[in-house]
């Protein structure tokens, strides 16, 4: 059975780092794209980060450009958002492509086919 489950959100202040996790079972993540995505309140998901399985292409959203890093090795994904801010509050979703493009990361919400149940970040100003 594949289970994708996200761990480190929490409550932050506007300007710390945070690094999210996603623990992998059932699946080997060398095979697989993963993307990060979030849902503010009141607001659509959205793809913040990407990484291509082979790990050599990742995407990042306009709105993190400067400020995430997106990783991934054989059993868990990573991203790591810095200088955070108030509109980064949203529930954070991991998900898992199987294959896919060498060098395009995807990032569309039905190209994954596993995800996370989503772990919530707040940042208080």
């Amino acid at each position: 059975q594949v289970q994708l489950r996200e761990s480190g959100g929490g409550l932050v202040q506007a300007g710390e780092s945070l690094r999210l996790s996603c623990a992998a079972s059932g699946i080997n993540l060398v095979t697989f794209a993963m993307g990060w995505f979030r849902q503010p309140p009141g607001k659509d998901r959205e793809c913040v980060a990407s990484i291509t399985y082979s790990g050599t292409s990742t995407y990042h959203a306009d709105s993190v450009k400067d400020r995430v890093s997106i990783s991934k090795d054989k059993n868990m994904a990573y991203l790591e958002i810095n200088r955070l801010k108030a509109e980064d509050t949203a529930v954070y979703y991991c998900a898992a492509q199987r294959g896919g493009s060498y060098d395009s990361p995807p990032t569309r919400q039905y190209e994954f086919l596993y995800w996370g149940q989503g772990v919530q970040v707040t940042v208080s100003s």
